[in-house]
Parts: structure tokens; sequence; C-alpha cells
């Protein structure tokens, strides 16, 4: 196939920035919730890689075209625990820059040289003012439990000069949901917590509600972004934080019902504790376990 016979996958979001997006199937493969993949260009040229997707010969070119084949890549970013299906095979075909991922991606995935851990606050803030990097409040992200299911935390990405924010599982928008997804209730143009919020989430505590809501408030004083990226299941062009705005106003009974019931279950504030909901205890899955990964 010639190069010019290929379907471009690389989505200009705005000056600097690209989205592409990937495939995640689930329920026997009848459900797309989509994972995704960014490209930012620095000012001094270079480019930084935020999450990765199965790369096929079209997308590869696209990329080498961008980047030099893979020569300005300044860095590969793994911003999510639970995403690390496609790092692997990312790393055979770009080898040479420096990775840096989240807690679990270092723990899990060891055969990729990682040069830091994005825990560390002197490597979130290494790319800066290009982009800006921040862990949400009032969660766990080092060792994010039951595995299964508690795929809420991930590193908000924001690009000032193209206006977009970069997010995985915290935030999800549905700009054309399927009739499947919209039998479970998704929405046309919708946008979402995750759904981990509502039980484990946030730490079971009575106060980690409020710490993440007020975090949420700070990253939308502090970032002027218009677009968003979101891993499940779309992106929105312009007009982003305000709906992001109103999700956070919305939410606001839940995170006190999540406070009451935290305080009334976990009186002393313990971060590690079995949660009950509809009074079954949640078992927490064992770290690392293969298969609950969600992009």
């Amino acid at each position: 196939m010639a190069t010019s016979e290929i379907k471009k996958q690389l989505i200009e979001i705005g000056p600097g920035f690209w989205n592409i997006r990937g495939h995640f199937k689930k329920l026997a493969g009848l459900v797309d919730i989509e994972t995704q993949m960014s490209i930012i260009r620095l000012k001094n040229g270079n480019f930084i890689i935020i999450d990765t997707i199965p790369i096929d010969q079209g997308l590869k070119i696209e990329i080498d075209e961008l980047t030099s084949y893979g020569d300005r890549i300044e860095a590969v970013l793994a911003t999510h625990p639970f995403h690390t299906l496609a790092f692997p095979a990312f790393y055979q075909l770009y080898p040479k820059p420096p990775y840096y991922g989240t807690p679990r991606h270092l723990r899990k995935l060891t055969d990729i040289k990682w040069f830091g851990n994005l825990i560390d606050l002197q490597i979130r803030e290494k790319w800066e003012p290009d982009i800006e990097m921040r862990i949400p409040a009032g969660a766990e992200f080092i060792a994010p439990e039951p595995e299964k299911s508690n795929h809420f935390v991930s590193v908000f990405v924001y690009h000032g000069p193209s206006h977009t924010l970069h997010v995985d599982d915290t935030i999800m928008y549905s700009p054309n949901p399927s009739f499947l997804l919209k039998v479970a209730g998704y929405k046309h143009g919708s946008m979402i917590f995750q759904p981990a919020i509502k039980n484990h989430g946030l730490y079971p505590t009575a106060d980690a509600p409020y710490h993440f809501r007020d975090w949420m408030r700070k990253i939308l004083n502090d970032w002027n972004f218009d677009n968003i990226c979101c891993a499940h299941m779309g992106i929105k062009i312009g007009g982003a934080k305000q709906q992001v705005q109103d999700m956070l106003n919305k939410a606001e009974p839940l995170f006190q019902k999540l406070s009451e019931k935290n305080q009334k279950h976990n009186p002393q504030g313990d971060l590690k504790v079995k949660q009950k909901h509809d009074d079954k205890e949640e078992q927490h899955d064992g770290m690392n376990i293969s298969g609950n990964e969600c992009g």
C-alpha cells in the first residue's frame, strides 16, 4: 500500500497536539470502549508520547514522518497504571527514547528500561511549561486495589499551547455511544467520572471525596483547556472545560454521600480497610495480575 493510500490516524486536536484512537473491546468483543495515545510537540521541536496503542503500518509511517523516524521522540510516558498492553511492542519499535511510567508499569513491565517514575514530582515537572502533569488527590496511585476494577486514577497531562487535556480513565466521554452502551446508560455527548468513584476509586475516608473534588477545582482554575482527550471513549474539541465543570458540580451530592458512608464505616480514617458495598465485602485482587488491564 502506498503512503498516500494509508488512512491517516493522527487527529490534530490543536497546535502541537495529536491524538490517536485505539480499540479496546469488552463483552466478548461486542463493545469497544476505545483507548488512546497522544503526541505532543515541545517548543524545542522534539516530541513526547503519552500512552501507547498497537501500531500498524500506516500509523508507524505517520509517527515516523512526524518524529524523524523516532529520533525526535524525547520521552515516552505511561500515565495510567492499567494501560500496559501496547508498551512492549512500542518499545521494540522505539527503544531509544527514555520511558517513564507509573509505579505499576515499573513493577510489571520489567523488560522495558524505565528511566523514571511519574510519582516523582521532579519528573512530572521535567517538561514544564510545555506540558504540566498532576496526579489526583484522594485516591491511590501507587497500588490501586482491587486491580480488576479500580482503574480510577491516571496522571492528567495538560498542553497549554493547544489548550488540550489528556486524561485516561478518571474522566470518560462518549461522543457517539454504541447501542449496547446506550442500553448501559451512556448518552450522546455525555461526560462522567469513571464508575469506580462510586465505590473503591477514592480512599475510604470521609475527607477523600472532598480532597478529590478540591483537586479538580484547582485543575479547572489553573488549566485553560478547551479540548479533552479521554481514553474511554472519545475526544471533545471545544467546550470541554465547561462540561467538566458541570460534571463536577453535578457530582456534589455523590461526594457528600461517599463522605458520610466512609465516616460511618471507617471513623478512624484508615486508608486500607475492607470496603462494604451493597452489604458485600470487596476482596482485593493480587498485585500486577495479567488480565486486569484496560488499555
